[in-house]
């Protein structure tokens, strides 16, 4: 039924159900959009079925589809290990970095990736950063190798490691009132404009615990999706937040935010390399794998950006 398929059909499929439009497949493959329904055209037509459906102007995967794609990502992962395999016959690491990120460690992972590649001229990277939901989904499909997050999902069955801390705290602008008081009680933010991040968000699930210990409800004015988004409000004056101090590192350095001075905070977490347990790495998500175990949490604490927090916070943060 599909002795007519070729690789370049898989990854057009995988393209178009990865940005779920035929036109935002085309810019990425830097084909035309009339080459790219012709790819899965034809590939519908090896496979007996259609495998795209109209869904107003984006395209959505029919069932079929959401089989074929889930089939496309493990044959092209397997043929990328293979050229690596090859290639590590000859002493050489190469081959593509596939790793996903939440959003809040979009600050934390590009200079490590910039470090990581610096010695590895030969490593090329793919680079996805989403909300959690978003990067727990790109394991579960092989579109990515390896995940930074902060907690271990519980969704699927994977091997977390912890490579560096993760700072959080509460952030306003330096000419906010609570900025001169002493002490910052967590009681005093509930009539201060809290901006907190979406449900399940690894900040929302610790600035949530910091107010249970307290015996106190979190009674957050908003909830944003976006770092930046709570980051200018918060500049603008119109609220305090809770956020991870990797997010504020520019605006702690520009003047523009500043810690509040509340007991216990900041908070430390873990950061997490993580990948799905019975799937054999490649070379090279293992090599970076590697080197963030290894180097990266002396890379990370010893920063600069965290010498900045330390100076405006007036306090010590542990290094790992």
């Amino acid at each position: 039924m599909l002795k007519t398929t070729t690789f370049r059909q898989l990854k057009t499929l995988q393209t178009v159900a990865r940005v779920g439009s035929v036109s935002g497949a085309a810019v990425e493959l830097h084909l035309t959009q009339p080459a790219v329904s012709l790819q899965i055209s034809q590939l519908g037509q090896a496979a007996g079925t259609p495998l795209l459906r109209r869904a107003g102007r984006e395209v959505k995967l029919t069932a079929a589809g959401e089989i074929m794609v889930r089939y496309a990502n493990e044959i092209l992962s397997l043929w990328n290990e293979a050229g690596e395999e090859v290639a590590a016959l000859r002493g050489e690491l190469g081959g593509t970095l596939r790793i996903g990120a939440i959003t809040t460690a979009e600050y934390l992972v590009p200079p490590l990736l910039v470090q990581f590649t610096k010695a590895r001229p030969g490593v090329k990277l793919q680079f996805r950063i989403g909300n959690r939901d978003e990067i727990v989904r790109m394991l579960a499909t092989n579109e990515i190798d390896l995940a930074i997050m902060g907690r271990q999902p519980r969704e699927l069955r994977t091997h977390a490691t912890a490579f560096a801390k993760h700072p959080m705290a509460f952030v306003a602008s330096p000419s906010h009132p609570l900025m001169s008081a002493r002490k910052v009680q967590l009681v005093d933010l509930e009539s201060a404009n809290l901006l907190v991040r979406e449900r399940g968000s690894g900040t929302r699930v610790a600035v949530e615990a910091l107010f249970k210990a307290e015996g106190l409800k979190l009674h957050a004015a908003s909830e944003l999706s976006s770092n930046e988004a709570i980051k200018q409000l918060v500049e603008a004056g119109l609220g305090v937040a809770f956020l991870s101090l990797y997010a504020c590192a520019l605006e702690f350095q520009a003047g523009l935010l500043a810690l509040l001075p509340v007991p216990a905070t900041p908070i430390e977490r873990a950061w997490h390399v993580v990948h799905v347990s019975d799937r054999r790495l490649p070379h090279v998500a293992t090599a970076f794998r590697d080197f963030l175990i290894e180097s990266a949490s002396s890379s990370v604490d010893n920063g600069a950006h965290l010498s900045a927090v330390q100076r405006r916070a007036g306090r010590k943060i542990a290094k790992a």
